[in-house]
């Protein structure tokens, strides 16, 4: 416990020296200016500009009252952080759990829902700031540190975040708990891949380094901007786009998280798959999941809490929460067909696993096109990630060679890939897609005439491609730390017994 101590301390000390000394901490002087996920969408019904808007001059600031959030929009995020909470705890924690054998059923529920717990608190402390701060293209800074500035005492009302839509708002505390919400199930997702023999003091200190270095620079670089109020006039759209993170400057489409949650923990889970080690008996002994029923379950809550993932990040109660909501469905549904198909071809019948599996697949492909594509783009997305993810847990595992325990990287690595590339084709306008790739200041669409398919997919295909080398590194890094001073497997002898005994000294089931 000594070890795991000073392994936390180290990571938050790395966390706080490095990044301090690559960021610039600018304070922010309109708390409006508090970006967002999903930036990529612009809302067709946005409320036009106030005439009195943020970015007045500081006159105009002083004497006009500070903008009153939208109460709808307020309560529809609050709703859609308590659907992200039900797809970690439980939804998650029963999914993975159901996939491992009963010896350590209550291992991987301990690993999901303490991982969930230390992110969150990493997250009010500095992970917020870092991430969703003015700094430079790859950290924010630490205007938000401990979350201060979120209260302000001169005004007496809380600090505003922006939404898509010019002169609409939020309490800047509701977004923050919606992304703490997204930071948790990302560290979380990685457990899967080594399930049933890692320490638990192993996985809290990776998760610390890995939640400092690789998420929030990536969630940064993905999501971080100005907000719509900035972009006041055509004179100041290079100025305000150059303090956006670097994903967002080249113009990477990411709804609600492909590359942030599942491309980035994939890797992880991937890399961890590999320098952990197989399991015992890997190949020789059976390892089939104990509990398929457990597994449904955990899989209807990830599809049910879905909703408040993608349809939440468009910030707004509007139409392009509706489309992101729509698109989940249709998106899920298709791909669970898909993956039953496939099945049935490949061995004769259709399982329940499949069907459960070929769902995750749906969501997580769907996931940074929720908004961003049409209703026809969706299905076809779902479909094609329902096969894509079929071969990834089967030939692609194989090719691999890794015991990814809980295939992680074949259904969140294989399934984010092809959504984040399918966002490109299907946000056309030509194919159906709202065109979310427009003027910030006209709150304007791109049209047929003018969107490059081919761009728009090299644009997504180099957003894939640094958050595969980023989280490859930072994970490669993470786990050395680790295995150096803490060490990352237990024995051959506990794990035998089972991860629910030998470390936690409590049994799932009894007699």
């Amino acid at each position: 416990m000594k070890k795991l101590l000073a392994t936390l301390a180290l990571g938050l000390s790395l966390g706080f020296g490095v990044f301090g000394a690559a960021s610039v901490a600018t304070a922010q002087t309109a708390p409006a200016a508090v970006t967002a996920p999903a930036a990529e969408a612009k809302p067709a019904d946005a409320a036009p500009a106030p005439t009195a808007p943020a970015a007045a001059a500081p006159a105009a600031a002083e004497a006009a009252p500070a903008p009153v959030p939208n109460k709808a929009d307020t309560g529809w995020m609050m709703l859609s952080t308590i659907l992200v909470i039900l797809m970690v705890i439980p939804g998650l924690a029963l999914f993975y759990g159901g996939l491992v054998r009963s010896k350590n059923m209550l291992s991987v529920l301990m690993q999901v829902v303490v991982t969930f717990s230390l992110i969150t608190v990493l997250w009010f402390v500095y992970g917020y700031s870092l991430a969703f701060t003015e700094g430079n293209a790859f950290i924010g800074g630490f205007d938000r540190l401990f979350m201060k500035g979120i209260w302000d005492n001169v005004a007496g009302t809380f600090a505003n975040a922006a939404t898509f839509s010019k002169g609409v708002y939020i309490p800047e505390i509701s977004f923050a708990a919606f992304q703490a919400t997204f930071a948790g199930i990302t560290c979380a997702l990685i457990v899967g891949a080594f399930a049933e023999r890692i320490k638990f003091s192993a996985v809290l200190a990776f998760m610390v380094l890995w939640f400092t270095f690789s998420y929030l620079p990536v969630a940064h670089m993905v999501w971080f901007w100005m907000g719509p109020d900035a972009y006041a006039s055509a004179e100041v759209v290079d100025e305000m786009t150059s303090k956006a993170g670097l994903l967002w400057q080249w113009g990477a489409l990411d709804f609600a998280g492909g590359t942030v949650v599942h491309i980035n923990a994939a890797v992880a889970g991937l890399v961890g798959a590999f320098m952990v080690g197989k399991r015992v008996g890997y190949g020789r002994e059976s390892m089939a999941p104990h509990s398929l029923t457990l597994t449904m379950v955990g899989a209807s809550l990830l599809w049910v809490g879905w909703f408040g993932f993608n349809a939440g990040s468009a910030l707004e109660a509007n139409g392009f929460a509706a489309l992101a909501f729509i698109n989940t469905l249709i998106a899920t549904a298709g791909a669970v067909l898909a993956w039953c198909v496939g099945e049935a071809l490949m061995r004769g019948k259709a399982s329940m696993l499949g069907a459960a599996s070929g769902a995750v697949a749906g969501l997580v492909a769907i996931t940074p096109a929720a908004g961003n594509v049409g209703l026809g783009g969706a299905l076809i997305i779902g479909f094609i990630g329902g096969f894509a993810c079929l071969w990834g847990v089967n030939g692609l595992k194989k090719l691999l060679g890794a015991d990814d325990s809980l295939d992680v990287f074949g259904v969140h690595g294989v399934g984010g890939i092809v959504g984040a590339l399918l966002t490109g084709v299907f946000n056309s306008p030509s194919l159906g897609g709202p065109s979310a790739v427009g003027d910030w200041v006209t709150v304007a669409m791109v049209t047929p005439d003018a969107y490059s398919i081919a761009a728009q997919v090299w644009i997504q295909a180099k957003a894939v491609m640094l958050t595969i080398v980023w989280s490859g590194v930072v994970s490669v890094v993470a786990f050395k730390i680790v295995d150096l001073t803490i060490g990352l497997r237990v024995t051959e002898e506990e794990e035998r017994e089972g991860l629910d005994i030998s470390s936690h000294g409590e049994s799932a089931y009894h007699g």
